[in-house]
């Protein structure tokens, strides 16, 4: 496992305000970041650990599922949570034209705004894939693009227990932003073994700190 790309090490070199990926802390601080939901079954245990723990995180959801699950979202509101933008329907972005993209976008801000009276939202492209046009889009509308610095793979399936060992491996670092999934049972199971650890580890757990959108 390779928790850190030369992707997210190259993205991590371009100016904060136009992509994000990890963050200059005093305190040890983890930010927690969770694709693909809502999920009407693993989104609400993901929830609970997190409110065990003392956590936040935030949610970078799709928009035609938030749609299905309204009552979801709204917990993830409630209690605390960020919502982040992650497109209407999971399309690689580069396989779009621009205004696609960007429909995809306005789309999914609009969604999320009815839960949290935010216009825009931190937007992160599916499966990472950034196409230029779309970076050089953002830039001149004064967007950032909501990257991450350590992947914990577990969009990958393979039992919890491989994940955790690799992660305990190569542990994230303070400042780090962390990537994970609320849509499989694994995640759930990998996350209940983290975040106790983490925090025994002195680590504050939360959701990234607010940007541009």
């Amino acid at each position: 496992m390779q928790p850190r790309s030369r992707k997210t090490r190259l993205l991590g070199l371009l100016p904060a305000r136009l992509v994000t990926t990890r963050a200059r802390v005093r305190r040890r601080t983890l930010y927690l970041t969770f694709d693909d939901g809502p999920h009407p079954e693993f989104t609400p245990p993901v929830l609970d650990l997190l409110k065990t723990h003392g956590a936040t995180a935030t949610f970078f959801l799709i928009g035609d599922r938030i749609d299905r699950h309204p009552g979801v979202v709204r917990r993830i509101v409630d209690e605390g949570h960020a919502l982040g933008n992650h497109s209407w329907s999971h399309p690689l972005m580069g396989d779009l034209p621009l205004p696609d993209q960007i429909d995809q976008i306005a789309r999914t801000d609009a969604a999320l705004s009815a839960f949290d009276g935010r216009t825009l939202h931190p937007f992160r492209p599916p499966c990472g894939a950034l196409p230029a046009n779309l970076l050089l889009h953002f830039a001149r509308v004064g967007r950032t693009i909501a990257f991450w610095s350590y992947d914990s793979h577990d969009y990958e399936q393979l039992p919890a227990s491989t994940l955790l060992t690799q992660i305990r491996a190569k542990p994230p670092r303070s400042g780090d932003t962390v990537l994970m999934h609320d849509d499989t049972a694994e995640t759930v199971e990998l996350l209940a073994e983290l975040l106790p650890q983490w925090c025994a580890d002195g680590f504050e757990v939360r959701a990234m700190p607010a940007g541009r959108g």
